[in-house]
């Protein structure tokens, strides 16, 4: 696998990249339409990014679980965002997913790092988890019935909640089931999002079938329209294969129909997702048979032989649409179940008139696992939840266990830790400057930095390398016995993460910025920092010039820090400084300038400045951007317009339409 390298060090203000969808119009649904209006994410604060990572990989050691019966073998990686990497039917010896020798990171979760492959669990907002490159805290937990569950959970850091993911295999059971519970200990309302996206083999007669005669489909050009899944721009689109472009399908289910989504290869093999019924949406995406779509997939599932193994996905979740968030309320629970295996499905009924191929598939799923099987398994799933773990297997982060100290200190309700604790031990070096804040004002301490405590007590906070949010947290930063120039510059960070777009939120948010660089007592790294942060909020208040000065401040004082770099040029670049760039980039270590993503901009940067030579230069000689967005179609464009006489190279192409 690819290393994840180090999570970047900027706070993540900058807001979320959101997709140019309008949802609404003929057909649409209210409902649809509301919901995804309604509790989008401003950005990932105070998750950092994961965007370090390079295209280079080497044999690894990761921790797996392994179920395993006499029809299923399935493998989880508790590290990596508990990920079912691997489902095999024994019975054909197929593997249900796809997978592959080796994890390639690229730039399409909301952290920026994700990879392709398994069955992936996504919580929060629309867009890949901010924990599915992340541990999530495991382990095994023994019913009194003797079954053997893994149980994996973590905090949200996005929405403050608390989410756990319990997967078991009975003995003679040819599904794997999953029970999903969600916990919203808040006083307060909050946006909720979940869908499970199964990566599923694609080759020529791959069909995914879901009881639905229309869907909502998004084929990349910004429109959201009712189709038929059958007659999509005159194809069948239920066959990957068939779709000349990248394409989102969300069946829609009626209330009445079970649900469960079904694909099926030559032989009528294939992954069934089926679930209780408050997983509501099912939804086919395919990445389309064109160069770009291929070189997507090849760029996500490099193979040791060079032979392309391509994939679709077919994913289940709460709402109709990605698009939409559903309202949690105030301390509620959430609970389902999903169940994955091969409905083995008779080909020449599937591939059959598509009202036909659905009431065979609906047999097929009852057969393989009953809705009495799924109630029995929710049923077991509650009965569970709140059982002690036996045995410990990966520890999360230490967030969680931070949370709950945080809560206690505060009186605030917290969840019952008894079946998903968050150890003590599991806080580290990046929540102890947190920590030691609530027990410099008389909050609880807890291992393994009690010692500490009672001298930060005396002094104002200390500053810290992470961030954290919420009002208390900014009220503890702001109380007079805390005060510092630390704490200042967390408290504008916290503001700037939390502040609208508006001249005015801008206005305070500058201000805030500005009193800490004031302070001579600002470590340089937060003021490299604070420079940062000032820059992005005057150049939303389009003072360009003052933008700019600051960004190039905040490089001058970390010149070998690659996220500043990159940052700034791309700001610089976009607010028409693209001189200013190509001289920042010019000071930079060369270790920094070979980076390919700040190669391209170099190579952007001379274009911009009408330099199309040096810039045709740079592309001709080779550049790849590891980190390049789904979607970006940058590398394709700047060669268009410095090579206008020369097709695109492949390796540069892609193109999602």
């Amino acid at each position: 696998m690819a290393e994840l390298g180090q999570d970047s060090p900027l706070p993540s203000v900058q807001p979320l990249l959101e997709p140019p969808y309008v949802v609404g119009g003929e057909g649409i649904p209210e409902e649809v339409a509301a919901g995804s209006r309604w509790g989008k994410a401003k950005n990932l604060y105070p998750y950092p990014m994961q965007d370090a990572y390079t295209r280079e990989t080497s044999a690894s050691e990761l921790t797996a679980v392994v179920l395993e019966n006499d029809h299923v073998k399935a493998t989880f990686l508790p590290q990596l965002g508990g990920r079912l990497w691997a489902l095999t039917d024994k019975a054909t010896g197929k593997e249900l997913v796809h997978t592959q020798d080796r994890i390639q990171f690229a730039n399409l979760a909301l952290r920026n790092a994700w990879f392709a492959g398994g069955i992936e669990f996504n919580i929060g907002t629309r867009g890949h988890s901010p924990t599915t490159c992340s541990p999530l805290h495991s382990a095994m937990v023994r019913t009194p019935e003797g079954q053997e569950v893994l149980r994996m959970w973590e905090f949200d850091r996005l929405r403050e909640v608390v989410f756990q993911i319990d997967a078991w295999l009975p003995a003679d059971s040819k599904v794997v089931f999953v029970a999903v519970r969600i916990r919203n200990p808040n006083d307060f309302t909050v946006p909720m999002y979940w869908w499970t996206n199964a990566a599923v083999p694609q080759t020529a007669a791959t069909r995914a079938i879901a009881p639905a005669a229309r869907a909502y489909a998004t084929d990349y050009d910004g429109s959201l329209s009712i189709v038929a899944p059958t007659d999509f721009h005159g194809v069948d689109a239920t066959y990957p294969v068939r779709n000349l472009h990248a394409a989102d399908f969300f069946f829609d289910l009626g209330p009445q129909e079970r649900r469960w989504e079904v694909v099926m290869d030559d032989a009528g093999d294939g992954l069934a997702l089926v679930s209780s019924d408050a997983l509501r949406g099912r939804k086919l995406f395919v990445w389309g048979e064109n160069v770009g779509g291929h070189r997507w997939q090849e760029w996500l599932t490099p193979t040791a032989d060079g032979v392309p193994r391509h994939y679709a996905e077919i994913q289940s979740g709460l709402a109709q649409t990605q698009f939409e968030h559903v309202p949690m309320p105030a301390g509620a629970s959430w609970q389902w179940v999903e169940a994955y295996g091969n409905a083995a499905l008779d080909p020449e009924i599937g591939n059959g008139a598509w009202s036909g191929a659905v009431a065979h598939g609906a047999q097929r799923i009852a057969a393989l696992v009953s809705e009495a099987a799924v109630d029995a398994a929710l049923a077991d799933a509650t009965r569970w939840a709140d059982l002690a773990p036996s045995e410990l297997l990966v520890a999360g982060n230490g967030w969680g266990a931070l949370e709950g100290v945080r809560r206690r200190a505060a009186t605030l309700d917290w969840i019952d830790e008894t079946g998903t604790p968050f150890a003590p031990e599991t806080l580290t070096m990046d929540q102890a400057p947190w920590l030691e804040l609530l027990a410099a004002n008389d909050g609880i301490v807890e291992k393994p930095f009690e010692a500490s405590a009672a001298s930060v007590v005396r002094h104002p906070f200390a500053g810290a390398a992470t961030f954290v949010r919420g009002l208390d947290w900014e009220d503890l930063l702001t109380a007079g016995r805390n005060s510092s120039a630390e704490a200042r510059f967390h408290h504008a960070s916290m503001v700037h993460a939390r502040a609208s777009s508006s001249a005015t939120d801008m206005e305070v948010v500058a201000k805030l910025y500005r009193g800490a660089l004031a302070d001579t007592e600002l470590s340089d790294a937060s003021r490299a920092l604070a420079h940062r942060g000032l820059g992005l909020t005057l150049l939303t208040l389009e003072d360009t010039a003052g933008g700019v000065a600051e960004l190039v401040a905040a490089c001058a004082m970390e010149p070998d820090n690659r996220w500043l770099l990159v940052e700034a040029m791309t700001e610089l670049i976009a607010a028409n400084r693209p001189q200013a760039a190509l001289e920042m980039v010019g000071r930079a270590p060369k270790s920094l300038a070979d980076v390919g993503r700040v190669a391209f901009l170099r190579a952007l940067a001379h274009a911009r400045s009408g330099e199309s030579g040096k810039a045709a230069e740079l592309l001709r000689a080779g550049l790849e951007v590891a980190d390049l967005r789904e979607g970006e179609n940058s590398i394709t464009a700047l060669w268009q317009e410095v090579c206008p006489d020369d097709e695109v190279p492949e390796a540069y192409q892609f193109s999602m339409r």
